[in-house]
């Protein structure tokens, strides 16, 4: 089949009902039954396991990119994509060909009657992913979780490192303990030769993930931080203090605070694979060309544009952080807003402080479960009162809104979900 073949056989799963990644009835028979026909490729390579609740994606990138800089061949899986499904696939940080995709997908779709099973759109990507990394013969492939951790199909692999970024109200209903219940799921990725590399630091939760059968633990805090973080121009200057040493100067060319802490799992990361120190200059020359699409990205100037893929109150909350941290912005803030149907839209809009904003102009994110904008509208004007709030259905159009009533001097700032960053990025560089 060709490229556009292969993307419609896999649209034909999105609608079956996933058993991976799901909390209630579990199992990973589906995707260990497929990667079994093709001949286990998951254990064709060392296997770096991210999960966590935000943060996953730029710790998957940030490792990459240092082992990338090691001279290794590096495969990194990693979901959602912004604009194609091709980046969720890349060796050497380059996404997956077209041709080689579709060649891909067309070998699994072979191969799938002989599973046994229907597998899920997710879990077909993951043994794609897994059965590419291995006949690319990557020295290493770094995993990043799709959904929690135990259960995830992702979660076929067993990690030599299982990095858990930390822990935050997403994926959950919210009832009982369930922070306990988020870290229980996610510490389904540490397997008993994983070395652990904690992110999360909240001592109650730290004794959940170190009763999994593990052969070493990193916490951050202890084993390694951030010792100094300094706002530099286009990004943050670093020292990081690893078990390996200190590492000064570190320049870092993504925006937030949360990004230094990244930085630091991911040095942490990288030396635990290693089972050794990391040299300065490699640290440096990795980072230093790192780009991590859809998070607090600029793409314009005059008035500032930018575009964040935060898709919970957490995420929401450290992108506002950033914007009042590090941009003094003279004219207007203008917000262009869409979510998700499992998001509670007030505490997404309180989290992004849309009420120091000017105008809000709320779009419906292109996907079936798309909160409609006209709701995102009402409950804004509802919690704000005096907020100016338009309503513009489409991504695009809501971005040209935004663009067209701004100054040079304003901020347009497009957020809420995953597929209104990838929806406003490829219009704007389009």
């Amino acid at each position: 089949m060709d490229y556009a073949g292969a993307l419609d056989y896999l649209d034909r799963h999105i609608n079956r009902e996933a058993t991976a990644g799901r909390v209630g009835g579990l199992s990973l028979e589906p995707i260990r039954r497929l990667v079994g026909v093709l001949g286990d490729p998951q254990r064709a390579f060392k296997v770096v396991h991210v999960t966590g609740t935000n943060g996953k994606g730029s710790v998957a990138r940030m490792v990459s990119a240092l082992l990338v800089e090691h001279g290794l061949s590096v495969g990194t899986y990693s979901s959602p994509h912004l604009e194609r499904i091709n980046e969720r696939l890349a060796w050497n940080l380059e996404p997956i060909s077209d041709h080689d995709f579709a060649a891909l997908i067309t070998d699994i779709a072979e191969l799938e009657p002989l599973a046994g099973v229907t597998p899920s759109y997710f879990e077909l990507l993951t043994a794609a992913a897994l059965s590419w990394f291995a006949h690319s013969a990557v020295d290493v492939a770094v995993v990043e979780v799709g959904l929690l951790g135990r259960f995830d199909a992702t979660n076929v692999v067993d990690a030599d490192v299982a990095v858990i970024t930390n822990i935050g109200f997403d994926h959950t209903d919210g009832v009982g303990d369930w922070r306990a219940a988020i870290a229980s799921e996610k510490a389904g990725i540490i397997k008993p030769g994983s070395f652990l590399v904690l992110g999360e630091t909240d001592p109650e939760l730290r004794e959940i993930f170190e009763r999994e059968p593990h052969a070493g633990t990193w916490v951050r805090g202890e084993d390694f931080d951030v010792e100094q973080d300094r706002v530099a121009v286009g990004g943050r200057l670093l020292d990081l203090r690893t078990p390996g040493g200190v590492i000064e100067d570190v320049f870092v060319p993504l925006h937030g605070r949360h990004q230094a802490d990244n930085a630091a799992l991911a040095v942490a990361a990288a030396e635990a694979f290693f089972a050794r120190a990391l040299d300065v200059e490699v640290v440096r020359a990795a980072f230093a060309g790192l780009t991590v699409p859809g998070r607090f990205e600029v793409l314009g100037h005059f008035p500032l544009v930018i575009v964040d893929g935060a898709h919970n109150p957490d995420g929401a909350s450290a992108l506002a952080d950033t914007m009042n941290d590090e941009f003094d912005v003279g004219g207007r803030r203008i917000l262009v807003v869409g979510m998700l149907a499992e998001r509670d839209v007030g505490a997404m809009l309180d989290a992004l402080d849309v009420g120091s904003a000017d105008v809000l102009v709320a779009c419906t994110a292109p996907s079936p479960r798309a909160v409609p904008a006209e709701v995102i509208a009402q409950i804004a004007q509802e919690r704000f009162a005096g907020l100016d709030v338009e309503v513009v259905a489409g991504v695009e159009a809501a971005v040209n809104r935004a663009l067209a009533i701004a100054s040079e001097d304003d901020v347009v700032l497009v957020t809420g979900s995953i597929y209104v960053a990838g929806a406003a990025r490829a219009h704007l560089t389009r």
